[in-house]
């Protein structure tokens, strides 16, 4: 058996998607189309933004697109790499931490937002963005909007105010599982859904068996899928630590 969290294992999980009668696309066109089966594929370049590359270059090949979300940080934000994914057709978007970033300060907060969404528009029209969980701080990035309102800024929509998740069943790969709810911060959301999966497997056997339901949104990081083996243990080893640091000290 494949080991989980290679692109190998991601690769089967699409296919899986695909075989199930899904639509796999972004969440601009999950928007502006009406699917009876759709599987929204989002992505958060938290870092390592060529492994964001090869994760759209695959998607690619199997001729689906999906949403990448770039931060405004070094480690994220890499502009080769963000026209490359632009180019394979897959949508852009900002991982916005700005209030984070200035402290809980929201008059600085928002020049910072506007002025990374500008320069993100240098090389996509930005339509959607979606909050950064800023585990280590203690200011949630969406309190931006309680004195500011995204849509003055050509944002159609933010997928945690506009999504009803009683409706999209929300998977994401927070804490490197897929049940990760224990080690998430702020990635979580309210649900009606009683499916919980552990492993990719278990979701790949799930979209075989006709057990899931015919909205979902995925959020993965791609940073934490790799075919290099020096890369996966690395991220593995990192990971374990930072979930025994976010379990005891910042989830509430």
């Amino acid at each position: 058996m494949d080991k989980d969290f290679t692109l190998h294992k991601y690769e089967q999980f699409l296919k899986a998607a695909l075989a199930a009668g899904y639509e796999l696309t972004s969440y601009q066109n999950y928007l502006a189309n009406d699917y009876e089966k759709v599987l929204i594929l989002r992505h958060d370049v938290d870092k390592r933004p060529q492994n964001s590359l090869r994760t759209a270059q695959l998607q690619h090949e199997l001729g689906v697109i999906g949403t990448y979300y770039f931060r405004a940080v070094p480690e994220s934000f890499d502009v080769e790499v963000i026209q490359q994914i632009e180019a394979l057709g897959h949508e852009i978007g900002y991982h916005y931490e700005d209030l984070a970033i200035c402290k809980g300060d929201s008059k600085k907060a928002i020049v910072h937002f506007e002025k990374w969404l500008e320069k993100l528009r240098k090389y996509y029209p930005v339509k959607t963005v979606c909050m950064h969980g800023s585990p280590l701080s203690k200011y949630d990035n969406r309190l931006l909007w309680d004195n500011y309102n995204y849509r003055d800024y050509g944002i159609i929509a933010e997928p945690y105010f506009d999504i009803d998740f009683d409706n999209v069943f929300y998977i994401t790969d927070t804490g490197r599982k897929w049940d990760g709810g224990s080690v998430s911060v702020r990635d979580k959301v309210k649900s009606k859904f009683n499916l919980s999966f552990h492993s990719t497997d278990e979701l790949i056997a799930a979209f075989e068996n006709g057990q899931l339901p015919n909205q979902i949104m995925q959020n993965i990081h791609p940073q934490r899928w790799s075919n290099d083996s020096m890369e996966w243990i690395q991220e593995l080893l990192s990971q374990r630590l930072k979930n025994s640091i976010k379990k005891a000290i910042f989830v509430k």
